[in-house]
């Protein structure tokens, strides 16, 4: 017996990165893993790695940004699943790195719709089959910036403090009424592609590799948390 066997698990960025990486760990540990992104080849070779090494995986395809993505997505899920025990909502959009009064306003309402806008449409259309999960999770990846905001990032940090408290609102909302726990992970420096479009000239192999945090947000999820937990991956390498 695995940890997560028996159990259905959604991850939203699947298809690379610290999403695609926690997908793969989730299969491991025994969950049946839902790949969502909008890269369907990239995805499709998440799901082959994850039938290699013996786990369960489905693609789903969707764009955050389209209106009726999201409820679509939560129809099929309730048609095929009678529950979702795990939500890890890793998809976001980095805007460019650019003064307030210079930001660009198209960019800014692609990252808000993104980063916040499809956070509130998920837990919408996805709290029906949470609720009727024994043991529901959800974790959403956030940024040190939403919470100490620094020059330059306004955009991308204005997303993500809003991001965070629609987290934080819903975990109070469903506390005492419901199984739902709620966590709010900052996974820290990491070794991925937004990371290296923020950072440059940043030497790749001086941050963590995606399944450093990868491995903690599946300890996590194996833990009892208290719902509104935050914690940061500090894990250098």
């Amino acid at each position: 017996m695995k940890p997560f066997d028996g159990q259905l698990a959604l991850v939203t960025g699947a298809s690379r990165g610290i999403g695609a990486a926690t997908a793969e760990a989730l299969a491991s540990a025994g969950a049946h893993v839902v790949l969502t992104g909008r890269d369907t080849k990239a995805l499709e070779a998440v799901e082959e790695r994850i039938h290699a090494a013996g786990g369960a995986a489905t693609i789903a395809p969707v764009d955050l940004a389209e209106p009726d993505g999201i409820a679509r997505l939560a129809t099929a899920i309730g048609q095929r699943w009678q529950s979702l025990d795990i939500l890890v909502i890793g998809a976001a959009i980095l805007p460019q790195l650019t003064a307030v009064a210079d930001i660009d306003q198209r960019a800014f309402n692609q990252a808000l719709t993104v980063n916040v806008l499809a956070t509130q449409a998920l837990l919408a259309n996805l709290d029906r089959l949470l609720r009727k999960s024994e043991n529901a999770r959800v974790i959403g990846l956030t940024s040190g910036v939403g919470r100490a905001p620094r020059a330059y990032w306004g955009a991308y940090a204005a997303s993500k403090a809003a991001f965070e408290v629609l987290l934080d609102c819903y975990a109070q909302e469903t506390r005492k009424v419901s199984k739902i726990r709620v966590a709010i992970v900052n996974p820290g420096p990491t070794r991925t592609a937004m990371r290296a479009r923020a950072y440059p000239g940043e030497d790749p192999g001086s941050v963590k590799p995606p399944e450093a945090v990868a491995k903690r947000l599946v300890s996590l999820l194996g833990e009892q948390f208290e719902s509104g937990h935050r914690e940061s991956v500090n894990q250098s390498r």
